[in-house]
């Protein structure tokens, strides 16, 4: 019942009949906001771990110019030993990843409780449906060269029920999409170095080939097979970084 009541309470709700996941849901605020024009818009998961009396400390650094985004981290505060250590384990191998494509210093990537102001409402719309758009999200940050700041939050979860979504499958969708953002805005970085590794790792099978022949005067056919499969297999990455980053380059040129 959770609409009736927000609605109850005043509040605009929003319903979403096909249930797309959590990104789907972000991209339908994005929307509104956009309707709306609000100089700021604040989210936050709606399971009670967060403490929405902390939202005028995400909102600060939006009013003093000193962020276009903020994330509240529950990771800058003191240590929170509810959270499980596989959980933090996976959040901060996720922090990671997002770090490492993104190059923001962060420390907590899927924190839901964040704020933006009117210039990041416009450009960091996410597209992905499921949990990945909350990295997603942080990249396209990134790429539009917003400032993104944290500050330390609370959260609670005691009381709160667990996520009812398998963890594992969570961070997979968020690696996944991660990676898919990197292929399409990097092809020739992402594709090109994959391509490379590929056909490096056919040469070698190529040469223990050759070694084996030269030594034993016999050649190892499924081997040899195998080379030319990788090496294959190498350059079709290789031509797809140059036709992708091709296309890319197209686009934005056509986008200025």
């Amino acid at each position: 019942m959770t609409p009736q009541i927000a609605e109850a309470l005043g509040a605009e709700v929003i319903r979403n009949p096909s249930a797309s996941g959590y990104g789907a849901a972000l991209r339908i605020l994005f929307k509104r906001a956009a309707e709306l024009n609000p100089d700021i818009m604040v989210t936050m998961d709606a399971d009670g771990q967060h403490d929405a009396n902390e939202i005028p400390k995400l909102v600060k650094p939006v009013l003093d110019a000193e962020a276009d985004v903020v994330i509240g981290s529950r990771f800058l505060s003191e240590r929170d030993r509810s959270l499980r250590a596989y959980r933090r384990a996976g959040i901060k191998a996720i922090t990671s990843l997002a770090q490492a494509t993104s190059g923001l210093e962060l420390t907590d990537a899927q924190s839901g409780f964040r704020a933006y102001n009117k210039q990041a409402l416009a450009k960091v719309v996410p597209v992905e449906l499921g949990m990945g758009a909350s990295a997603e999200i942080l990249m396209r940050a990134a790429g539009e060269k917003l400032r993104v700041k944290e500050v330390p939050v609370r959260i609670t979860y005691e009381g709160v029920d667990r996520s009812s979504h398998n963890s594992v499958m969570q961070g997979l969708d968020v690696v996944s999409s991660v990676l898919k953002f990197v292929s399409l805005r990097h092809p020739l970085l992402f594709y090109g170095t994959l391509g490379l590794a590929t056909i490096i790792l056919g040469l070698g099978y190529g040469y223990f080939t050759i070694e084996s022949y030269a030594s034993q005067a016999k050649p190892i056919t499924n081997v040899a097979l195998l080379s030319m499969a990788i090496v294959s297999s190498g350059l079709l990455l290789a031509f797809m970084a140059v036709i992708l980053f091709t296309l890319t380059s197209l686009v934005k040129e056509s986008g200025r």
